[in-house]
């Protein structure tokens, strides 16, 4: 892997510029969903990250908040979700915030993306060295279930799906970035994922 160092170098410089030039957008989106909805602008979770340390990760609210405890899994078509939050969804902006989670060292640009509490536990031997990264607003777990929701839309049971099939493909994959990090591909996996979304347009 690539020094540690460089690439909290590189995340906390694009952080910071990205927060800088996505200000005004960032109030734009935040204005529109507080005036369609009474409920907060953002969602924040805790999340398990580097070390198994819990954070608190921060986006854009997109699903209605409900007064009982719920799958975290989200498929397509996910009736929690709002008008506002499908377009922020489709075109990843309520990803946005994270930058903030990324300029404080919690998650990075590339990464695994960070589990609800839980599911860290379910790792073993080998598998725990997924926890010696930061999570990450993308990557190649992330790039291969781009359409997680339509998969998930599909089965039978989307939650045992996830945690039999998904889950374990997704640490399988991880550790081999985590064995093969580069900043090239870094580079790769944050251009891979601009087509991505603008392949939704």
């Amino acid at each position: 892997m690539y020094h540690k160092y460089w690439k909290r170098f590189f995340d906390f410089i694009f952080a910071f510029v990205g927060l800088l030039i996505l200000a005004v957008p960032i109030l734009i989106i935040a204005l529109i969903i507080k005036a369609t909805s009474p409920e907060p602008v953002f969602f924040v979770q805790d999340r398990v990250g580097r070390g198994g340390r819990i954070f608190r990760v921060i986006k854009f609210r997109t699903m209605k908040i409900q007064k009982k405890n719920t799958s975290s899994i989200t498929i397509a078509g996910d009736k929690r979700v709002t008008p506002i939050g499908r377009f922020l969804r489709r075109w990843k902006l309520d990803e946005i915030p994270q930058l903030w989670n990324v300029l404080k060292g919690e998650m990075s640009f590339v990464g695994p993306r960070p589990d609800v509490p839980g599911y860290a536990d379910r790792l073993r031997r080998d598998d725990r060295r997924v926890l010696l990264l930061r999570p990450g607003i993308t990557g190649p777990s992330t790039l291969k279930y781009a359409n997680e929701e339509e998969i998930l839309a599909q089965v039978e049971d989307p939650v045992r799906f996830n945690d039999e099939v998904i889950f374990p493909d997704k640490v399988r994959i991880n550790l081999g970035y985590l064995d093969n990090c580069s900043f090239k591909n870094d580079l790769f996996y944050i251009w891979e994922t601009i087509l991505l979304i603008l392949k939704n347009k």
